[in-house]
């Protein structure tokens, strides 16, 4: 498949999810493992929306892992998604308990607002893995990366680049998640510890590149001067702002968007100074393997914390950190890379969930 026809496909795929309904995907055509006999457990992946490309490809990362032995031989996956609306999240965790599934995977639409629903699902011996937005029910097991350093890093970085002086926008994410809240919390405790720097506007692009920009642009001409931009997520959004208002070019602190990652290589012009931290779409897989690896007793129940993909104007990669004709809304860390890595996926896997060829190996450590 071309990467043209990669970048095709995702923007079909992103668009027919944006419009479906919350659903329900089986990842296999039967409840017994292949030819063992054996009744696979049953895990569902309980999204709280699907409203940008990182959930899209969150979602694709773990569809295709499902197809992927050893999950395909063991595993029958489902998905289902809430609209970004807590209640029907905690409706579709309800119905999830009553049909007994084995575990649940979660990427919560708030941090406190499913803790009845996940507390009844550990009554039940159900193995709950919250990713990304997490669920704040000790009960749960989580994977993630370290949400506030994430915020923290980025801002010293912009710090930094700025000489300690300069005037700051923060365009967040989406509200009242953990990892908003996580990130938020780390950015502001830099910035507050450099009197130099002057956070002028706040504002949230939704972790949305379009949405991103349109905040942006809505923002520039109240802000004469701004000289850092903190991104939580639309990274690429923000910088086409700044371009369309003919505006001088900040030092920018972002996410893992290919097209912010297309700035930071000159790939795409003007050359950014940046840094750019990836919350990996992977996160969805790691939680499948913890889930599976529980369910079986493979692995102590524990949470696990991964590290994030960095990469600044220095040292972005064509071709391994940064993929000039796939989308600018891709996101550029769908796979980990090198002799540690905790997976690695396809192309294919991010861009249309087409599960990649051999089998799947998730390193949990220890």
């Amino acid at each position: 498949m071309t990467f043209q026809h990669r970048a095709r496909v995702l923007a079909a795929t992103t668009a027919a999810l944006l419009a479906a309904p919350a659903c329900s995907t089986g990842s296999s055509d039967g409840d017994t493992a292949a030819g063992s006999g054996t009744e696979k457990i049953k895990i569902a992946l309980s999204n709280s929306f699907i409203g940008n490309t990182w959930r899209v490809e969150m979602e694709n990362v773990f569809k295709a892992a499902c197809g992927m032995p050893p999950y395909k031989d063991q595993v029958e996956c489902s998905v289902y998604n809430a609209g970004n609306d807590a209640a029907t999240q905690n409706r579709q965790i309800a119905n999830l308990i009553a049909q007994g599934v084995d575990a649940i995977v979660i990427n919560a639409a708030s941090t406190t607002g499913l803790n009845g629903t996940v507390q009844q699902a550990c009554d039940r011996d159900i193995v709950v893995v919250s990713f990304d937005n997490t669920v704040g029910n000790p009960c749960g097991l989580t994977v993630n990366t370290d949400q506030i350093k994430f915020g923290e890093q980025l801002a010293q970085f912009v710090v930094d680049e700025l000489g300690g002086t300069g005037n700051v926008m923060m365009v967040t994410g989406v509200a009242g998640t953990g990892a908003d809240n996580d990130r938020n919390a780390g950015a502001k405790k830099v910035f507050a510890a450099n009197p130099g720097i002057k956070v002028v506007a706040t504002y949230s692009g939704m972790w949305d590149s379009a949405t991103a920009q349109r905040q942006t642009a809505a923002q520039l001409p109240s802000q004469p001067k701004v000289d850092g931009v903190w991104v939580s997520g639309g990274t690429d959004g923000v910088i086409k702002a700044f371009i369309e208002a003919k505006r001088p070019m900040p030092v920018v602190g972002g996410e893992a968007e290919n097209g912010f990652r297309k700035y930071l290589a000159g790939v795409s012009e003007p050359k950014v100074n940046g840094m750019s931290i990836g919350q990996p779409p992977y996160l969805s897989v790691i939680s499948l393997e913890l889930a599976r690896a529980v369910v079986k007793g493979e692995h102590d129940k524990k949470s696990i914390t991964i590290p994030f993909p960095m990469v600044n104007s220095e040292t972005v990669k064509v071709g391994e950190t940064v993929f000039p004709d796939l989308p600018d809304s891709f996101f550029a860390d769908f796979t980990d890379s090198g002799p540690e890595a905790t997976v690695v996926l396809c192309q294919e896997a991010a861009t249309d969930g087409t599960p990649c060829p051999g089998e799947l190996t998730v390193r949990l450590g220890a």
